[in-house]
């Protein structure tokens, strides 16, 4: 039987950041799927299942802090983490009052890549189902 991949949906505006997130992350054999908005990340979430949620701060139609609020109640269980250039504090703190399990300043991959990992290792990926 194969293995069953976890599925990431990656937010982010800029279309090489994000080939970049989907390239690195499917090394770490996940199934990667993009968005640039936050229409076609809720979208993309009510019709087809995810284990984790990666995204920008900004987004051309709104903010990765209401985004990440809105995945949470469409999906409920499924985490965020927040890979973004703002690195302040406040940042950090509006992103985990939005319900992130983390934010991570860009350019940080590393960071990035284990904490995903750490996450998903303990979650029974959608497509098990």
């Amino acid at each position: 039987m194969p293995q069953i991949k976890c599925r990431i949906l990656c937010i982010d505006d800029h279309e090489d950041a994000s080939e970049m997130m989907k390239l690195i992350l499917s090394h770490e054999d996940y199934e990667v799927v993009t968005a640039t908005t936050i229409g076609e990340a809720l979208e993309l979430a009510t019709t087809s299942e995810f284990d984790l949620y990666v995204l920008d701060r900004h987004l051309p139609d709104g903010s990765g802090l209401e985004l990440c609020q809105k995945l949470t109640q469409v999906t409920p269980g499924v985490p965020c983490i927040f890979y973004s250039g703002d690195a302040y504090a406040i940042h950090r703190s509006e992103a985990m009052a939005a319900g992130a399990q983390d934010y991570i300043a860009k350019p940080d991959i590393d960071k990035l890549i284990e904490r995903v990992n750490q996450l998903l290792a303990e979650r029974e990926c959608a497509a098990a189902g």
